[in-house]
């Protein structure tokens, strides 16, 4: 799966494309995001599936019950090809990554979520 995230908090000319087998989980996803900005770790984060952050519609860590929904496998989720969400990141200074999933397609042997393409720069903090 190929993924295009966009920071758009401070500025929407910084880009990650990223690409990511769908035996990974969205935990694995915030991860490959947050290193591709050379963010800290070390807030909580919602994947909003329809791009609110705060929405029902979302996969929220929850610290109490040990991350369950953010453990998800990318493949069960029905993603599809130009589908739009978001990772809401950092509650207090609300960090929203838009990613658009660029393209799907099935492949034979595992590999670790990497970068491919990038544009610009942005600060955490």
């Amino acid at each position: 799966m190929f993924i295009k995230s966009i920071p758009c908090k401070k500025s929407r000319v910084a880009w990650r494309k990223i690409e990511i087998c769908g035996n990974d989980t969205l935990t694995d996803l915030c991860t490959i995001i947050l290193d591709a900005f050379n963010f800290d770790h070390d807030h909580l984060y919602e994947f909003c599936m329809d791009n609110r952050p705060y929405s029902n519609n979302a996969y929220t860590i929850d610290r109490d019950v040990d991350y369950p929904e953010i453990n998800i496998v990318i493949d069960t989720m029905e993603l599809y090809e130009k589908q739009k969400f978001s990772l809401h990141y950092d509650f207090g200074d609300d960090w929203m990554f838009t990613i658009d999933v660029v393209k799907i397609v099935s492949v034979e042997n595992y590999f670790k979520p990497h970068v491919i393409g990038s544009k610009g720069k942005v600060k955490q903090y």
